[in-house]
């Protein structure tokens, strides 16, 4: 006998606590993934032939070169963030965040070499985005300023108005950009 398999009905995840509204996601991610796959093989490949041309490549040492060409990997792999009615989900390659955007307590800016956008919740949850994902990404701006302004008017967010309107700034000034280079007048 064969198993049995059937489709569920359409909005039965609805039941198990997720929302029937669609995510937004980051519409650069693939090309990220693809650039940090490139970069990576690009670096193994190099460190291979110039080991080769050497005459210092064996067995350890090619192992050395994909372990290294491995940790590059993980390392410039762009997290998978997307957006749904009260919540903001940042995926990695070996882990997955994930944060309630209509009940957040804290949104700050992480200083160090590149500028991060940390989000706290009311249930202790943190995730860290690049805010670029957010700029390039209008369905997920509006959907993340929508829990926001609902985490407000609950009174759980305490700290963060200012990176908000940091980053609320910088997607008006991007947008106008955008709409007077299309329409030539720049």
């Amino acid at each position: 006998m064969g198993r049995r398999f059937t489709r569920s009905a359409a909005g039965s995840r609805a039941g198990h606590g997720e929302p029937s509204e669609p995510l937004a996601q980051d519409i650069h991610w693939a090309a990220g993934r693809r650039s940090a796959f490139g970069v990576t093989s690009l670096l193994f490949t190099t460190v291979l032939v110039l080991d080769a041309a050497g005459g210092r490549l064996d067995v350890a040492r090619g192992f050395l070169w994909t372990g290294v060409a491995a940790l590059v990997f993980v390392i410039l792999f762009p997290l998978r963030v997307s957006t749904r009615p009260g919540l903001l989900i940042a995926r990695g390659l070996l882990v997955e965040h994930s944060v309630r955007t209509d009940c957040l307590v804290s949104v700050r800016w992480s200083d160090g070499v590149s500028r991060r956008m940390v989000l706290r919740d009311t249930e202790g949850s943190r995730v860290e985005i690049d805010p670029t994902v957010l700029v390039r990404n209008p369905a997920m701006w509006r959907r993340l300023d929508t829990d926001t302004r609902t985490s407000i008017e609950r009174g759980t967010l305490l700290c963060g108005a200012t990176a908000l309107r940091q980053l609320a700034e910088r997607i008006d000034r991007e947008t106008a950009h955008t709409v007077f280079k299309v329409s030539g007048l720049q």
